[in-house]
């Protein structure tokens, strides 16, 4: 009887060793724990246009869950949204499905993490022509620099989630289905987490304060002032529609500004050919030098 709980106890050692390289690659970690709930916590102001909310979650670490705090992040192309990561409840553990970016909002579980990401989709703001726009009612923002900005405060009162701050998805949690509009978006090509976004994760994971263990579920970095570094990628859509250039916009060397010296032109072949003297002479100055030689 003891060696299948001795067997789980090693899986479950495995995946912890597994999770640093796996965080950020779709369904990669099981939990037997249900996640702590989502604390309450202020927003940082969004300090610079372009930048994009990406919430704060519980991880799962070496010694348990951890708080990764919320940041500002800036989109790896014009047009991405950020669909963030969720703890679903299947076959009696916790399963952790990574967050993407792509060209819309996906199925995240229907938690309310705050800020526009209130169960279904993101109200905090949309892009307009290749510019981000901020939702002044759900986002905060420096005013004094961000001007792209509109005020829409019917996302507030017509919210389709209403949960307490569960952040996992079931029995116990939130009981949420996927809409048909967000399993099409998951059809969408997705780009991971940026390599900055891993990176904070991982600064979190080494902070021993943000572990439930040692914050009880009152982490003292809840949200980060300082944005994540900026990683830019060409938009998967312009990557497929990118057009080439015509064949005619493409210079030849036997166009008229460069001609071959090998195939010279007709008038070429006739100018530079040595003839005797009287046949260079022109047919119509030939005709009165034959009469003057006649009347002689």
């Amino acid at each position: 009887m003891r060696m299948p709980q001795v067997a789980r106890v090693l899986l479950l050692g495995i995946l912890i060793c597994l999770i640093p390289a796996a965080s950020f690659a779709g369904v990669a970690i099981s939990v037997s724990i249900a996640p702590p709930v989502i604390p309450v916590y202020v927003q940082p102001p969004c300090p610079q246009p372009g930048y994009i909310w990406s919430p704060g979650y519980w991880a799962y670490g070496p010694d348990g869950y951890y708080w990764v705090p919320g940041a500002w992040a800036p989109p790896p192309y014009a047009g991405a949204l950020w669909t963030p990561g969720y703890w679903g409840f299947s076959g009696g553990v916790y399963l952790w499905h990574a967050g993407y970016w792509g060209p819309h909002v996906g199925f995240y579980g229907g938690i309310n993490y705050g800020f526009g990401y209130f169960g279904f989709g993101y109200v905090g703001g949309e892009w307009r022509g290749g510019i981000f726009h901020y939702n002044t009612a759900v986002t905060r923002v420096n005013t004094t620099v961000i001007r792209n900005v509109y005020v829409n405060k019917t996302v507030i009162v017509n919210r389709t989630v209403v949960n307490n701050r569960s952040s996992f998805n079931g029995p116990g949690g939130v009981r949420y289905s996927a809409r048909p509009e967000e399993r099409i978006a998951e059809r969408d090509r997705h780009m991971e987490a940026t390599r900055f976004q891993q990176q904070h994760e991982q600064t979190a994971r080494s902070n021993r304060s943000a572990y439930f263990n040692n914050n009880h579920g009152h982490p003292a970095n809840l949200a980060v002032n300082r944005p994540l570094a900026e990683e830019r990628h060409t938009s998967p859509a312009a990557a497929r529609n990118v057009p080439r250039p015509p064949a005619a916009s493409v210079p030849r060397p036997e166009s008229r500004q460069s001609p071959r010296p090998t195939a010279p032109t007709r008038q070429s072949e006739v100018r530079p050919r040595p003839t005797p003297q009287h046949e260079r002479t022109p047919q119509s100055q030939r005709g009165p030098e034959r009469k003057q030689e006649h009347k002689g």
